[in-house]
């Protein structure tokens, strides 16, 4: 029996979609769910109380720390990472653990990812449109959501950095071989409504990501990030699709920009900074505006 952990913060708007995707699977792969509330403002924790699911209500926040916090509670592998606004389709789980299971090399598992770019701005649309094709999301842990290990896996690392990059983390444990996307689990990822909400949820990635490479950099944590590759977005995408060439230059200007400030403001802490749009209740109707 796996057992889920979820990190929760300000999730009172999704997170019962999350947890009821959940217990519909109980009958193919019964699950220990586990919801680190922390730093909530709002009424996250009372959501998501119900049978089948341990709720712990932190008053700090911080992803790092709720994880580590729901691994102390955990009793079980495979250990499933997943974020509070990930719907895992019907059947998901079990198929990620049926690909856990079938190769004893493989030590982490993640599904693949459709990004729901319907009704947002075109600049928001450009900019997916490029990011979400970079051969990084081919072979990498992160930016799923959703994050299988085995017991093997989990027992790479003791706990989890204090730092928002968690899925970068775990990409730098293991190698190519040993993690896998598994192409018939997909999950959606919802682009932000607004560029605003984009710019930000960029910065706060690079915030991370910076964060993430300088504590491996000075030896603070165990593991060697990848690098950034600035050039993929050219040789590996527009190269071979020269129809996506308008959406270079929002691409390029919300990049740098994130960059740019990214820098200005290098300390990313335990706040969350992410995009609020998606995390507002119903999906449908947002403006288009940015």
């Amino acid at each position: 029996m796996p057992s889920v952990v979820i990190a929760a913060h300000n999730e009172e708007q999704v997170i019962n979609a999350t947890l009821d995707a959940l217990l519909e699977q109980q009958g193919q792969a019964p699950l220990e769910i586990i919801v680190i509330a922390n730093g909530c403002s709002d009424q996250t924790a009372s959501v998501a109380r119900r049978p089948g699911v341990v709720v712990v209500d932190r008053p700090e926040p911080g992803k790092g720390a709720a994880l580590n916090a729901g691994d102390e509670i955990a009793t079980t592998f495979p250990r499933i990472y997943l974020d509070a606004d990930i719907v895992v389709p019907r059947d998901g789980v079990t198929k990620i653990l049926e690909r856990l299971e079938h190769d004893s090399r493989v030590l982490a598992v993640v599904p693949s990812r459709r990004v729901d770019k319907a009704g947002r701005p075109s600049i928001v649309r450009a900019y997916s449109a490029i990011y979400e094709r970079l051969p990084v999301f081919r072979n990498g842990l992160f930016g799923r959501g959703m994050i299988a290990l085995s017991e093997e896996g989990r027992a790479r690392f003791g706990a989890f950095p204090l730092m928002i990059a968690d899925d970068l983390f775990l990409d730098s444990l293991f190698s190519e071989a040993e993690k896998v996307e598994t192409r018939d689990v997909v999950v959606t990822i919802e682009a932000p409504y607004t560029t605003r909400d984009l710019f930000r949820r960029l910065v706060r990635v690079r915030r991370g990501n910076a964060e993430m490479r300088a504590a491996s950099v000075a030896g603070e944590i165990d593991v060697s990030v990848r690098h950034s590759d600035r050039w993929a977005w050219m040789r590996d995408v527009v190269r071979h699709e020269p129809w996506l060439a308008p959406a270079t230059v929002p691409y390029l200007v919300l990049t740098f920009g994130a960059a740019v400030m990214a820098r200005r403001h290098p300390k990313a802490g335990h706040a969350w900074g992410r995009d609020e749009s998606t995390r507002t209740g119903t999906l449908t109707g947002r403006p288009q505006t940015s």
